[in-house]
């Protein structure tokens, strides 16, 4: 009897460590009329922001409203180019290549684009 629920325990926790070893990335890759674009899991397009740091993001508040962060959740984790940042209000934001990542809020379906370029060229396409 133990050893069938060390076995069962055992392969509980392989599986356990190999759905963490391929977890998914936070993105896809999307086709817009300007090429390839990160987007979210909805297909939403993905930007960065020229005033953000490395690691740290400048768009809190009001620009966050318009500028919706990718969330990160408690459990995920970083991998690849992909980093997770601390936000000023304590929340998680994914990052690629350390910059964080946006959707736009005027951005109605997959495929919209017209953020980039906002603000006077301050917002740019994420791309893969």
């Amino acid at each position: 009897m133990k050893t069938s629920i060390s076995l069962a325990l055992a392969t509980a926790v392989s599986f356990a460590f190999a759905s963490a070893a391929f977890a998914a990335p936070p993105t896809k890759t999307g086709t817009t009329a300007k090429g390839s674009v990160l987007t979210d899991a909805k297909g939403m397009t993905l930007y960065t922001f020229d005033k953000d740091s490395e690691g740290k993001s400048a768009c809190n508040g009001p620009c966050a409203t318009n500028w919706p962060v990718l969330k990160a959740d408690a459990g995920d984790k970083a991998e690849g180019g992909y980093t997770i940042i601390s936000r000023d209000d304590g929340s998680k934001q994914w990052a690629y290549k350390g910059k964080p990542l946006y959707t736009f809020a005027k951005d109605q379906k997959a495929g919209d684009i017209t953020g980039d370029g906002f603000l006077n060229g301050a917002w740019h396409l994420a791309q893969p």
